[in-house]
């Protein structure tokens, strides 16, 4: 094949591959709690919005039993049933909910290009990315086998579950001393599994934990396991792992809860969009906007500091605001 010709045929197969893809006003990617109320906004703005719910549909939530602190839900609620709330309200109003995964971006230009999975392209004027973060685990089985049955990643979420028990916080950082914190203002006691012999939180921190009565630190300790029959009802730990005085002993408690950090689900965006070291996107002063015109961030994706439903409902209502005059002032131009 000569040169002319393959230019020409490439030339015919990106003009198909334009064809071929869909365009939407706006598209949402992620269905968490930011996603969802992302979409009830932008459709009863008649942005036609179609979201993408990615691979957990409903987001972290789902993996919540009992959900008592969201608004309007005085009888408390399960995370799943909260979800599928939430979607059947964003579908009551015209959101196109769709399952599947983005797999690569291309924030190039003025018209966004996202890929998913299933080979579909989509097109948007707007795009409001709402991928949220996953937690990081130990990688022990247990922690699938306990999950919502004493294993938990987040303190403020379920920490009242356990009002007057005892539990265990993993991590040495701020976040586990945060969460060691607000637990031992409800728990009888809270015990800080620690790898190291010292803390990696701030001093402030460290001088809370550390002057707070039923808090106990177990220090160079590691976790092997949990038991329990129907729930966590303690942990294996190995002290000093691998060294000649390695101990290994059980400490009976309720709940069990991870503080070792988030992974922000960005990846795929990393190309376009700015994000901090840790990959949390960078969004402009107190607004959802991004790096790229007409590209926006909600929930835990861009927030890490307080990680709850309701702060990330707030945000996606924030990011479909946000989008809708973003096009207003394209129209206006």
């Amino acid at each position: 094949m000569s040169l002319f010709k393959k230019i020409n045929v490439d030339t015919e197969a990106a003009k198909s591959t334009e064809a071929a893809a869909e365009h939407v006003m706006c598209l949402i990617i992620g269905s968490g709690p930011a996603g969802y109320t992302a979409a009830i906004y932008a459709a009863r703005a008649n942005m036609k919005p179609v979201l993408y719910t990615g691979l957990q549909m409903g987001g972290q939530l789902t993996t919540t039993t009992e959900v008592e602190n969201f608004p309007g839900y005085p009888d408390g609620v399960t995370g799943p049933e909260m979800m599928e709330d939430m979607k059947k309200q964003a579908e009551r109003f015209g959101t196109d909910v769709r399952f599947g995964i983005a797999t690569s971006v291309d924030f190039s230009g003025k018209i966004h290009k996202v890929t998913f999975d299933d080979g579909t392209v989509i097109t948007a004027d707007t795009i409001i990315i709402a991928t949220g973060a996953t937690a990081r685990y130990l990688g022990i089985p247990a922690e699938t086998k306990y999950a919502g049955m004493g294993v938990s990643a987040c303190a403020t979420c379920d920490g009242f579950f356990y009002k007057g028990k005892d539990v265990a916080v993993v991590g040495g950082g701020d976040t586990a001393c945060e969460e060691a914190s607000y637990l031992s203002c409800l728990c009888n006691k809270v015990y800080m599994i620690v790898r190291r012999n010292e803390l990696r939180a701030s001093k402030a921190m460290q001088h809370r934990v550390m002057n707070t009565k039923n808090i106990e630190i177990l220090w160079e300790c590691q976790v092997d396991d949990l038991f329990g029959t129907n729930g966590v009802e303690g942990a294996i730990l190995i002290r000093h792992k691998g060294k000649p005085d390695e101990e290994k002993f059980n400490i009976n408690i309720d709940g069990f809860f991870l503080a070792i950090g988030h992974t922000p689900n960005s990846g795929v965006f990393k190309d376009y969009i700015k994000t901090d070291e840790t990959g949390y996107i960078i969004t402009e002063a107190e607004s959802t906007c991004t790096n790229v015109k007409g590209v926006f961030a909600a929930g835990d994706i861009m927030d890490h500091t307080y990680r709850q439903a309701i702060t990330a409902a707030a945000s996606g209502c924030k990011a479909a605001v946000d989008a809708e005059r973003y096009l207003n002032e394209l129209k206006n131009k």
